[in-house]
């Protein structure tokens, strides 16, 4: 799904606590760009680990992935090049997730996503607010720039061969039990169901990336978090009307499409994705379906429905996300921004960043590594870099998803061009803007400025003082 709030930050190093309002915006924008991210590793803790990770006796870390998404297949991908023992686990490799699948820029870069993967090259967006009041959201877009939408199973295959062909082990089973080890050095056993008989298999390292439903997450009690649901039909549209949404996505906001989220009609190679996300009231989602059906009727209609999709959608992250020598990333570990529902870059993002960090301190697979190690070199490095961008989404959902009066007054600011400018950096690059700092001011304190007079911020200015 694509960024459809107003973002002054998607990935600004975490350098203190904010305390005001005023520190918070402050902190976000580009005038405080130069302030440094904490150092996250001195030289002597790593000299230390590695005394006391023990070598391996003649053989090399073995590593079990269990989940074979983005966030899988990076991390698998990362650890087999590096060197380690990897086996994959993937349940059912045919199968597509129903989900936007738009990604940044930036991701087609740093995981080299080849083009022709991309069905469709978005370069518009409208934004249509509960009374019609339409915004494009797209006028900014440079030449170069687009959002890229693609299909799940398309991108997943494609990262699953290549985890393999750096070196990684597929096994196609489906998971049923972790056994957790008696001592720092014995084994996990992954016990799993692969062509109708039983298996299992001892590894060092667990990673997790198993979505929303994490069964690693249960067996090491990583606790709960509250889900959002997905729904959303494929449609196969009649040629000409195929053609309006070209390089068009549309994004509804209202409460006769969705509650707390938005609703969206996605392009794809030969179909548009219509769905909707609710947090609130699962038990509503085909009523807001037929809610966001009945908002685009007119430019779909004729339209066949070729697949029905629902997907559960992590919330916040886990209370837990390490225990021992088990991390979970992706939607197991609860990494999907509010707001934008945006999930598949902070996949991929935290299984590579995971995987590093194995890599790290096991130096390249030739040591066994701890729970400290996990939590020093991914733990730390995540929150450090992507903390404070998950706060304030969150409170940005609060504020403009509350009410129609509240989507209206986003979907206005969404109009402003030094806005969109602003949120298309931050989501296709996930990165601060280069932004005009006074500008930036002016904008945040409009922002709060029509929102308070609408009544509408209210708690949430008081929750912001984190």
């Amino acid at each position: 799904m694509a960024a459809a709030t107003p973002l002054y930050l998607q990935n600004k190093p975490h350098h203190h606590h904010h305390h005001h309002l005023s520190s918070l915006f402050s902190s976000s924008l580009p005038f405080s760009i130069k302030t440094t991210p904490l150092s996250t590793s001195k030289p002597s803790s790593l000299i230390i680990s590695s005394i006391s990770n023990p070598l391996l006796p003649g053989r090399k870390l073995r590593a079990a992935v269990i989940g074979g998404g983005p966030a899988g297949s990076s991390a698998a991908e990362t650890l087999a090049a590096g060197g380690i023992e990897t086996f994959l686990f993937e349940r059912s490799p045919a199968s597509s997730k129903p989900c936007g699948g738009a990604i940044p820029l930036c991701m087609l870069e740093e995981f080299s996503i080849p083009p022709e993967l991309v069905d469709r090259r978005v370069t518009r967006m409208k934004i249509i607010s509960p009374s019609n009041l339409t915004v494009d959201f797209g006028k900014t877009l440079k030449p170069n720039e687009y959002i890229a939408m693609l299909r799940r199973e398309v991108l997943d295959s494609f990262l699953r061969r290549r985890a393999e062909s750096a070196g990684a082990t597929a096994i196609t089973a489906l998971v049923t039990s972790l056994d957790l080890p008696s001592s720092p050095a014995s084994p996990y056993v992954i016990h799993y169901n692969a062509g109708g008989s039983r298996h299992s298999l001892a590894v060092d390292v667990v990673i997790g990336a198993d979505g929303a439903n994490s069964r690693v997450a249960k067996s090491i009690k990583a606790g709960d978090y509250s889900c959002a649901i997905a729904f959303q039909e494929r449609i196969k549209l009649p040629e000409e009307k195929m053609e309006y949404y070209q390089d068009l996505a549309e994004m509804y906001v209202g409460n006769d499409v969705s509650p707390d989220f938005y609703a969206w009609v996605f392009p794809k190679c030969d179909h548009v994705a219509v769905g909707t996300g609710t947090v609130c009231s699962k038990q509503n989602i085909k009523l807001y379906q037929r809610g966001i059906r009945e908002r685009v009727e007119p430019k779909i209609s004729g339209g066949k429905v070729i697949k029905v999709e629902a997907h559960p959608i992590p919330e916040h992250p886990r209370p837990v996300r390490i225990r021992g020598r088990v991390a979970l990333v992706g939607d197991a570990a609860g990494y999907v921004t509010k707001c934008s529902g945006e999930g598949i870059y902070f996949a991929a993002k935290s299984g590579k960043m995971c995987a590093e960090a194995i890599l790290k301190a096991s130096e390249g697979g030739l040591r066994m590594i701890s729970e400290e190690d996990l939590r020093r070199e991914y733990l730390k490095e995540w929150d450090g870099k992507y903390l404070v961008t998950y706060r304030l989404l969150d409170l940005l959902h609060r504020v403009f998803y509350g009410s129609n009066a509240a989507r209206e007054a986003l979907v206005e600011l969404c109009g402003n061009e030094y806005v969109q400018r602003m949120t298309f950096e931050s989501y296709l690059y996930k990165r601060l803007a280069e932004g005009d700092g006074w500008e930036d001011a002016k904008m945040v304190f409009n922002t709060f400025g029509s929102l308070i007079r609408c009544k509408i911020v209210g708690r949430d200015v008081q929750a912001l003082r984190v």
